[in-house]
């Protein structure tokens, strides 16, 4: 059976045929031609095996293992769909076939649509990465990395650096500095009902950041394998945050390691290749290094990127988290710094930052600036409501 233009009902039994996959028991009948046997032929590639071993004529639907069966799927998907559909496809063929080790070729790496998760896969392979690969695969990173710095950016800047006005308290404004909500609020008390109006007798306004360093930021960032996509979003918003003169950033990782990756700032590429993820997690050795770093508390933030699963010593973790706030430092908690929501975490010391003062939450890319806005000028931080 195939489809007449223009008919509902046949085209409904075209989509299921293509989300069935056209098995004996599918029900529908419908017969595939032209692109939609090609559309089709590459979902079964990937979709189609199940968890049965490809044997006999099955095996012409499968990706197999060979470099050109993969490159020629690779074409194929990208030619039948999306870009997004495309990304997602990569990920579930890395994850259901055991296509890492492929990407450690370059004729595979400049086949595949780039984007943050295959950037945290290249990441992970780093280390088993030959020569011949690891100008391609930066090539690749860079372009993902720039990518996210035109979107992220001006936005992250201009957000910022309003926040670091802001922040800049002066008693004796000039008349454009007025902070006037905060004046009104303060002279709510010299309200003269007569002529409906507050008389200010004290004037709350804000100065402008000046080329000096007004807010040290700490990016303190977990590098195990689940937070693949925070590490590559942390060290873009790094890059960003340093190019700021306002801002002195310092950016951290740490598994059961810690390894300070400031003077790499410049360059968030150059950052994602000196991490290393996987391994374990030591959370209070992270921050035992942080808080010696901070010079300022009163004008620092700490961003603590982590799921919060501690290998290290929580009660200490707990007790330097505290020590930190009492000082003057913000701090923020986040789970995860991605576009996926919250990962598996430990809700235990989730439940402990939050009674800290410090609740722990996931943040979108787009977020993130507001919650530093937040920071930076010591007002509540805008918790995601799904937290």
């Amino acid at each position: 059976m195939t489809a007449r233009p223009g008919d509902p009902a046949q085209e409904r039994l075209r989509r299921w045929r293509l989300v069935l996959g056209g098995a004996a028991a599918d029900g529908t009948g419908y017969e595939l031609s032209g692109q939609d046997a090609g559309m089709d032929g590459a979902l079964t590639a990937l979709y189609g095996r199940g968890d049965k071993p490809q044997t006999g004529k099955d095996r012409s639907a499968g990706l197999g293992a060979s470099a050109p069966s993969v490159a020629r799927w690779l074409g194929d998907i990208r030619t039948y769909f999306p870009s997004s559909v495309v990304q997602v496809m990569q990920r579930d063929a890395i994850d259901r076939l055991g296509l890492s080790t492929l990407l450690l070729e370059p004729e595979m790496l400049e086949a595949v649509e780039a984007d943050v998760h295959l950037v945290g896969t290249l990441l992970s392979l780093n280390k088993a990465m030959p020569e011949t690969t690891k100008e391609t695969a930066r090539a690749v990173v860079r372009k993902v990395v720039e990518d996210l710095e035109k979107r992220l950016a001006t936005r992250t800047r201009a957000t910022l650096t309003g926040a670091l006005d802001r922040s800049a308290r002066v008693s004796r404004p000039r008349h454009h500095d007025i902070d006037w909500n905060r004046t009104i609020a303060a002279n709510l008390k010299n309200y003269l009902p007569e002529y409906r109006t507050v008389v200010p007798e004290r004037l709350i306004g804000y100065g402008r950041a000046s080329q000096s360093v007004k807010k040290d930021v700490v990016l303190c960032i977990d590098q195990s394998g689940s937070m693949a996509a925070s590490v590559v979003y942390a060290s873009v918003f790094g890059a960003v945050l340093a190019s700021m003169r306002s801002i002195s950033t310092r950016l951290v990782v740490f598994d059961t390691a810690v390894v300070d990756l400031t003077d790499q700032l410049d360059d968030p590429v150059d950052v994602l290749f000196g991490t290393q993820l996987g391994g374990g997690t030591d959370i209070n050795r992270a921050l035992a290094y942080c808080q010696a770093q901070i010079t300022r508390p009163a004008d620092t933030v700490v961003v603590l990127i982590s799921d919060l699963y501690e290998g290290g010593i929580r009660d200490e973790m707990l007790k330097r988290v505290a020590a930190m706030k009492a000082s003057g430092v913000q701090f923020v908690a986040l789970l995860a710094l991605s576009d996926e929501g919250a990962p598996a975490y430990d809700r235990e010391h989730a439940a402990a930052l939050a009674a800290l003062g410090a609740p722990a939450f996931a943040c979108t890319p787009d977020l993130f600036p507001e919650v530093m806005a937040a920071a930076i000028e010591k007002r509540p931080i805008p918790v995601p409501e799904a937290m």
